[in-house]
């Protein structure tokens, strides 16, 4: 099970980025996924070194110095907002259906809702891109303190390719 303050480490977006990335690389130096995520290899450096204080990461044996590579530690703790199934998305669907029937009886700065979707055409990749800015978007809001006058808000993102009807 994962501790609080061990679940706030990876509230951060980039931390996340670095743990997918090596679970689909297996190892990278910092350069290297600084390279492959578009940030400062002393960012993803730092972040790589609090993910190893945190049990998440730990450098390759035998290796040392600036070229020094990480690597998963196994096994891997969950992360928070991984996929959960359909348990997930039953419960985010009855938070929501909740809402719309009682949102007249809610106090009325509270009676709006910012609901909406769209139909995009993507690669793999750009639904990947999408993905990732809607993440860093939250980032912030999810790691703050709750400021005085906040309520908790639900805020679900799905982000999927729109497959034919099987039949077609």
């Amino acid at each position: 099970m994962i501790g609080q303050e061990s679940e706030m480490a990876l509230r951060h977006p980039l931390r996340v980025a670095l743990l997918d990335l090596l679970a689909d690389a297996g190892s990278v130096t910092a350069n290297e996924a600084a390279r492959r995520l578009g940030e400062s290899s002393g960012a993803c450096s730092f972040h790589l070194r609090q993910l190893e204080r945190y049990g998440y990461v730990e450098p390759v044996a035998g290796a040392h110095g600036r070229a020094r590579p990480w690597r998963l530690r196994a096994p891997t703790p969950p992360r928070p907002g991984a996929d959960l199934g359909p348990l997930a998305r039953e419960l985010e669907d009855e938070g929501y259906h909740r809402w719309l029937a009682r949102r007249a009886t809610a106090p009325e700065r509270w009676q709006r809702d910012e609901a909406f979707s769209e139909v995009l055409h993507l690669t793999p990749a750009e639904l990947t891109t999408v993905a990732d800015e809607i993440r860093a978007v939250l980032a912030p809001y999810a790691r703050r303190r709750a400021p005085r006058g906040s309520a908790p808000v639900g805020v679900v993102a799905r982000v999927f390719p729109l497959l034919p009807e099987a039949d077609a």
